[in-house]
């Protein structure tokens, strides 16, 4: 993740220390980013070779919830996360004629019907069907999480290829039977279109609190051969924001199709 533009300098010490809300704000997004790497690689691979899209205009998945029509500072990354930036820095009203500003300190989002959805950063869950009202600090862009969703997220890390895979944090979002497939390949070449890649589905049953994880499909050099998935089913409090979850089970993986019952 970088800002680009002109002639401004625009690298993250620029505006200022560590420590300072500035640092911090950015610094946060930038590990998120680095976080939901599986997530977006895997989305990534799902529209070369499903015709899927990583930013989704709410009427794409919700069609029939006719509230959504007129939405358009909405969207959802992936089918999973529904994202509601803030792009005013300030808002105006008027008192005894004259123009008041004020910094926004709150943002309405709207959680389409028929779905329950996880605040990301908070783990509280919420009928979908209505507005609400986000607190909005500077580090925080209301982000939503359907419940249904199962979310692969990697290490920290300073660069893409700094750290292997071997342990994979999996977050569960209970409340509807949900699916996801992680896509992996060698990351730096052509390989995967001569079919090198692998593939891995993750199924969710919502009623059985039973992670199914399926047999992998396909290989390529370097493959990890075995690994962890550190899996946490999410509540309030627990596996929430960019921070590593403490898992709620442990999966070793050797590529075979395994189940597992959370609690």
């Amino acid at each position: 993740m970088r800002s680009h533009g002109t002639d401004l300098p625009r690298e993250i010490y620029q505006f200022g220390k560590k420590g300072s809300w500035a640092y911090d704000a950015i610094e946060k997004f930038i590990n998120l980013r680095y976080r939901l790497l599986p997530y977006n690689y895997s989305n990534a691979w799902s529209i070369t070779a499903n015709g899927s899209t990583m930013m989704r205009a709410l009427v794409m998945d919700f069609a029939e919830d006719k509230k959504v029509l007129d939405i358009n500072n909405e969207y959802m990354f992936g089918k999973a996360f529904l994202v509601c930036p803030v792009t005013d820095s300030m808002y105006t009203n008027k008192v005894n004629g004259r123009a008041n500003f004020s910094n926004i300190k709150s943002q309405q989002v709207y959680l389409p019907a028929g779905h329950t959805w996880f605040d990301f950063w908070t783990g509280d869950s919420i009928k979908g069907g209505q507005f609400i009202k986000k607190e909005t600090p500077v580090d925080i862009m209301p982000l939503y999480v359907k419940a249904g969703s199962i979310i692969p997220m990697g290490p920290f890390q300073q660069y893409t290829s700094e750290n292997d895979l071997k342990n994979l944090e999996l977050r569960i979002y209970p409340g509807a039977d949900g699916s996801f497939t992680l896509y992996e390949d060698e990351n730096d070449n052509y390989n995967y279109e001569k079919g090198m890649y692998s593939t891995i589905k993750f199924e969710w049953n919502n009623k059985a609190k039973t992670l199914t994880i399926d047999s992998r499909k396909g290989n390529y050099p370097g493959m990890l051969s075995n690994r962890t998935f550190n899996v946490t089913l999410i509540n309030v409090s627990h596996g929430v924001g960019a921070e590593i979850a403490q898992a709620d089970r442990i999966i070793i993986y050797n590529g075979q199709k395994k189940a597992v019952r959370l609690q």
